[in-house]
């Protein structure tokens, strides 16, 4: 970019000491250095422009990268959400099943071994009451006592295993806060996801807006460099002196201004 204003400068200076010709307001300007100069103009400034061209594909491909990555990771994010719940509700399921499984056993288990209780204090009862019979009313009467005793021990042992079931079922139900544990942590890669996007995209609006505020800034110093070259040639060698030029110089000046 420094030849473009080199070359302006060189411009100048060849229109400021060209010889002036007589009996006119025109003067005699080195056709060959000027196309020179014009040709080193014209290789500098589509560089610039294609550079800008650059920004601008580079902007595109960074948006469509950013925008693929979000909709990859929303869509990683929601696979893994609902695989989480998904399991989460399995091994709620499992431990359900395992506590009705296990408070059902307990409940089993408690009153079989109460009815053999009932049945071997009964057994008793029997035997102690035919030996009351034989013997005594006092041990017919203690006799009674100890199997009322026994049943109620029986009994409030039952009811005691029974509560237990019960309590170790309720326990294991509590187990579901797992799947709402799960649910909130899905819920939070989502949100994670959707705003690391909107980061993205920021970012990317952010820097092609620097590389065009860049182009646009040395765009303008050469726009502003190159009109000021043609009003000094205008001013001090007039129009019609450019008559002289080929077509070619035409062309390159057309170029410079487009």
């Amino acid at each position: 970019m420094y030849r473009v204003f080199e070359a302006l400068d060189e411009l100048v200076a060849i229109v400021e000491e060209a010889r002036a010709v007589p009996m006119t307001a025109g003067c005699m300007i080195p056709r060959g250095d000027v196309l020179e100069l014009l040709d080193d103009i014209k290789e500098s400034i589509p560089g610039e422009l294609d550079d800008a061209q650059d920004v601008l594909d580079q902007r595109e491909a960074l948006v469509g990268t950013a925008r693929q990555n979000a909709d990859s990771t929303i869509k990683q994010a929601k696979t893994d959400a609902e695989a989480m719940v998904a399991a989460a509700q399995a091994e709620a399921e499992r431990l359900v099943a395992e506590a009705r499984s296990a408070a059902e056993r307990m409940a089993e288990d408690a009153a079989s071994h109460s009815r053999s209780m009932i049945e071997d204090a009964t057994e008793e009862a029997n035997r102690l009451t035919a030996s009351a019979q034989r013997e005594h009313e006092s041990t017919t009467g203690r006799a009674r006592a100890e199997a009322a005793r026994i049943v109620e021990d029986a009994n409030a042992h039952y009811e005691r295993s029974v509560a237990d079931g019960i309590a170790e079922q309720q326990r294991l139900v509590a187990d579901d806060e797992v799947v709402n544990a799960a649910k909130s942590e899905a819920q939070r890669i989502i949100d994670a996801a959707h705003a690391e996007a909107d980061r993205l995209r920021g970012d990317c609006d952010i820097y092609v807006d620097k590389k065009l505020a860049d182009f646009e800034e040395v765009l303008t110093g050469t726009l502003r460099s190159v009109g000021r070259g043609r009003q000094q040639l205008r001013t001090g060698a007039g129009m019609h002196d450019y008559v002289e030029y080929p077509r070619a110089v035409d062309d390159d000046r057309a170029t410079l201004a487009g």
